[in-house]
């Protein structure tokens, strides 16, 4: 069954650099943050306050001041449908999601971020629970959000919530699991990922699947790693956390944070909490009636390879030079397709790899390195809307020899790019269909090609590269 593909939204003021005009960038190439996942019990269970023992608006100002108060970086919300507005109001950080409705209407998840994202996709599970009325009433899935966390330094994080945990909703739950770890296999392809939100699962349970983002997507536990230090399987015997505030982090809760880096980051989680405590009422009542789980993390960039952030719109088929790049191949020439837009783009290396995103339409420009110590070195990318979609409309690349081929139109809305010193342009990521919707560029180190390089290349790429021996060597 096909993913049922609820909202595709491009909120791009930063990963996107969406602002009027030709702007630069800056980076940093370490730092630290954190996450948060809290289901905030947004489901109105009486009609009259404290008829269940809670005024649930009361617990949601609470919440939101509490999520402000202690300035987490990144919030996963989940149940978030009645007290969606109070929890807003209380909050202060500046890039949150829009609702996707109420209890009958929306997924209850959204995230508050002090970081914006490049996208934000929400789908909808293809199955749904049996074990409770509402569940396939209310529209649960996960949402993936590109955030931007620094120059160079997008990570994907996804927030969901599964089946309701109920005996009979152990398929459904396996089946919202799987959809989730093939979903990350296609469209996180090479990006480094967090995964945070309620799982409603628990390893004791032998049943329960949530072990496939650690052997699927290589995603690594942020509580297994710090309380058990091995990989988790499907079937071991863990302390489930009683209700209240748990006394330490060696029981388990269906909260759970994933992560994975990637070639171009290093990312690591450093510290695990349970924040029970931080979420209580004036008179010390429990806020939820789940543990919410926060991690904090550190990232440092790779030396070998890096990226810039994302420029376009989130639209069309997800793509990463990254899963297959070489870090040590240099270019040998580029295409850019194109007449009103970018259609295509293509980058072809010394190691017979070629690499090409979008359509075939458009008038095909081509730049061949035509000395051994050419490579490309900055680019100009702009956008603009078609069809209600932003696309990219126009790019040109220029090397250090100071050659170019450009292709498109030009618009308003523009970014200079620049390799980081040391490096150049060999791959690109992002988005495409018949046109190129997303991109950004993929910088290895520098390398020159010291013998004499022996290739064959058809422009056209109606036939194959054919590279005889050569020896590399870095320039820095």
């Amino acid at each position: 069954m096909p993913h049922r593909l609820i909202s595709l939204l491009a909120a791009c003021p930063l990963c996107l650099a969406a602002t009027a005009g030709l702007t630069r960038q800056a980076d940093a190439s370490s730092g630290t943050f954190n996450v948060l996942t809290i289901n905030v019990g947004g489901i109105a269970t009486s009609p009259i306050p404290d008829l269940d023992g809670h005024d649930k608006t009361r617990d949601a100002e609470y919440i939101g001041k509490k999520i402000s108060e202690y300035a987490y970086s990144i919030v996963n919300v989940q149940e978030d449908f009645n007290y969606h507005k109070t929890i807003y109001e209380h909050d202060t950080h500046p890039f949150r999601t829009a609702t996707s409705g109420g209890s009958l209407i929306g997924s209850g998840l959204n995230t508050l971020s002090n970081y914006d994202w490049a996208s934000f996709t929400r789908v909808s599970w293809d199955q749904c629970g049996n074990g409770l009325a509402d569940d396939c009433m209310i529209k649960r899935g996960f949402t993936l959000m590109r955030v931007r966390i620094a120059e160079g330094v997008c990570i994907d994080m996804i927030n969901f919530r599964t089946s309701s945990g109920v005996p009979n909703d152990l398929v459904t739950r396996q089946a919202n699991i799987k959809q989730l770890a093939d979903f990350i296999n296609v469209n996180s392809a090479g990006n480094a990922v967090i995964v945070f939100g309620d799982t409603r699962t628990s390893y004791t349970r032998s049943r329960d699947n949530v072990t496939l983002f650690t052997t699927q997507n290589g995603l690594t536990d942020a509580w297994w790693q710090i309380t058990k230090g091995d990989s988790p399987t499907d079937g071991t015997r863990v302390m489930e956390c009683p209700e209240g505030i748990p006394d330490n982090i060696n029981c388990e809760v269906g909260e759970k944070v994933f992560y994975r880096g990637s070639r171009v980051l290093n990312l690591n989680s450093t510290e695990f909490f349970y924040d029970t405590s931080r979420f209580l009422s004036p008179r010390e009542e429990l806020l939820t009636d789940s543990n919410p789980v926060r991690v904090e993390f550190t990232y440092t960039l790779k030396d070998e390879l890096r990226q810039s952030s994302l420029h376009g719109g989130s639209h069309g088929t997800w793509f990463n030079d990254l899963t297959s790049i070489p870090s040590n191949s240099a270019l040998l020439f580029i295409i850019l397709r194109g007449a009103n837009r970018l259609d295509s783009i293509t980058f072809a290396h010394t190691s017979g790899q070629v690499f090409t995103h979008g359509g075939s339409g458009g008038k095909r420009h081509s730049l061949y390195m035509a000395t051994s110590d050419e490579y490309l070195v900055s680019a100009i990318l702009c956008w603009g809307k078609k069809d209600e979609h932003t696309r990219i409309f126009y790019a040109q690349v220029t090397t250090n020899k100071g050659n170019t081929v450009q292709a498109g139109k030009k618009t308003n809305d523009c970014v200079i790019i620049n390799a980081p010193s040391g490096y150049s342009m060999v791959g690109t990521y992002g988005q495409a269909g018949a046109e190129v919707d997303q991109l950004g560029f993929i910088y290895a180190r520098t390398v020159s090609l010291y013998n004499q390089l022996k290739c064959r290349v058809s422009l056209t790429l109606s036939g194959p590269i054919v590279c005889g021996y050569h020896q590399q060597k870095r320039l820095t």
